[in-house]
């Protein structure tokens, strides 16, 4: 997309795609300091904030779907018209990035955490996490996708119960006294989140194999 911003590429082959998805009514120009706060802990990363396609009727806003008249009832189906876009942006960029599904982190604030969670349910995974930020979920998925760790910041605490009843990987974080909004406070916890967290899948493939070497052992 052309209004579509990059933070950050590295010189050399990058170690990480992280793409930052804006609100309703914002613009690629609102997530720079987000991006350029994750550019500088993850020098190795490709940083994109992603314009929205749709002009929001805001001065200079951009959509992925409208709000006009917006209900729980039709919201799943705007989500649903606005996805393949959405995904294809994503793969668009992983192809310009060179980096594996596992290294693409899809981070979006608001409307843009909408469409990162829902863009979830693709199966395979597009993307190895996806940060929400004050985001939900259109429609609480019936199953979580093995291939991708979520982390909720101000999201809501339903969502990541339900997660964790099915099996998903998943963090979750409210900051007291913090609004809809993303400030110092909030680009710290996402930088200790994607920093500290080792994903499930990868825990349980060390795990498996462990016990393949242990078992390879016991034959010796």
């Amino acid at each position: 997309m052309s209004d579509s911003i990059i933070v950050a590429r590295p010189q050399g082959q990058p170690q990480q795609l992280m793409l930052l998805f804006h609100g309703v009514g914002a613009s690629a120009d609102d997530m720079l300091p987000l991006g350029r706060a994750l550019s500088e802990e993850f020098p190795d990363a490709f940083v994109v904030s992603v314009a929205a396609p749709a002009d929001s009727g805001a001065q200079g806003g951009r959509e992925w779907f409208s709000v006009r008249d917006i209900d729980e009832q039709n919201r799943p189906a705007r989500v649903d018209a606005a996805l393949p876009v959405f995904i294809e942006t994503v793969r668009d960029w992983q192809r310009q990035a060179g980096v594996d599904t596992d290294a693409v982190a899809l981070i979006g604030f608001s409307q843009g955490g909408i469409m990162a969670l829902e863009a979830t349910r693709e199966q395979p995974a597009i993307a190895g996490r996806v940060v929400s930020i004050g985001g939900r979920f259109a429609q609480l998925p019936a199953a979580p996708n093995a291939g991708t760790t979520l982390h909720l910041l101000h999201g809501k605490l339903e969502a990541a119960q339900h997660l964790v009843a099915i099996g998903g990987d998943v963090t979750a974080d409210v900051i007291p006294f913090v609004g809809h909004q993303i400030n110092d406070d909030v680009a710290t916890l996402l930088i200790e989140r994607l920093r500290g967290h080792l994903p499930r899948r990868t825990w349980e493939a060390a795990l498996q194999a462990a016990r393949a070497g242990d078992a390879r052992a016991e034959e010796d």
